[in-house]
């Protein structure tokens, strides 16, 4: 249960621009789709890979409502999908960087039902959806690695809504931490310090707590000499005791015992 509370949140061209093939990508050993294909079927997904996009930091890359064509991988820089309740509330559901798939929520019925907005100037490759169907049907190891895309969607899904019901503000807040720490580093970043690209309003939209729980609970880390912060530049001083942080629910929760 542990190594799943640390792994909750754990869990492309535009004609302006030069192509940029997925066996030559430098992402196609993370998460993107390229994993564990042969050189003639990478070829293959250049093929369809047929327009590459920036979008600047504020911009949608797509909203709620829009009609599903393409999903988009994510080559650089860092997006929040967020929906509005009909109150107009703003709910945050995900944060996403480089080398992870956006548009995935529209499969199911042709429509967006999130906004994808650019946190920081950022570039997507744009996949065609119809293609990459008819390409999945055609090599079975795009298509295991798709499933496996969309598995991993489910389970950080389930995973917030454990995150949500079980832990407190000190405990979602140290697990959305050494989720970064653990995105970054995969990706060859260090993983105790990095920039934070949203703001303690998103986080705390996403956590589900308040902006000032957000801000007094960062503080008492600072205090506590876990975390040091300046401005959104964030450096995690003590890794080993912030994991200890998420693991209280479970070690201090006696069987049939209520949690707070």
């Amino acid at each position: 249960m542990q190594q799943k509370v640390h792994q909750l949140f754990a869990d492309i061209i535009d004609v302006h621009y030069p192509k940029s093939a997925c066996s030559a990508c430098d992402l196609r050993d993370l998460w993107c789709l390229p994993i564990g294909l042969k050189s003639e079927e990478f070829h293959q997904l250049d093929n369809i890979i047929n327009r590459r996009k920036r979008i600047k930091r504020g911009e949608h890359l797509y909203r709620v409502g829009d009609v599903f064509r393409s999903l988009y991988a994510l080559r650089t820089g860092f997006f929040k999908t967020l929906f509005i309740s009909e109150n107009g509330q703003e709910h945050v559901t995900g944060f996403h960087m480089t080398g992870e798939l956006l548009g995935l929520d529209a499969i199911c019925n042709d429509n967006h039902s999130c906004n994808a907005i650019a946190l920081e100037d950022s570039e997507i490759c744009e996949i065609p959806f119809s293609a990459l169907e008819n390409l999945c049907r055609e090599i079975p190891a795009l298509q295991k690695q798709f499933h496996k895309i969309m598995s991993r969607e489910i389970s950080r899904d389930q995973g917030l809504m454990v995150l949500l019901s079980s832990m407190n503000a000190d405990e979602r807040l140290a697990a959305f931490l050494l989720n970064l720490s653990q995105r970054f580093g995969a990706r060859g970043y260090s993983p105790h310090q990095f920039q934070l690209r949203m703001t303690r309003g998103e986080i705390g939209s996403y956590l589900g707590l308040k902006l000032e729980t957000i801000s007094r609970t960062l503080s008492k880390f600072q205090e506590d000499g876990l975390i040091s912060v300046q401005n959104k530049h964030l450096v995690l001083n003590d890794l080993a005791r912030l994991k200890r942080i998420t693991e209280r629910t479970h070690t201090n929760a006696a069987p049939g015992s209520a949690q707070t």
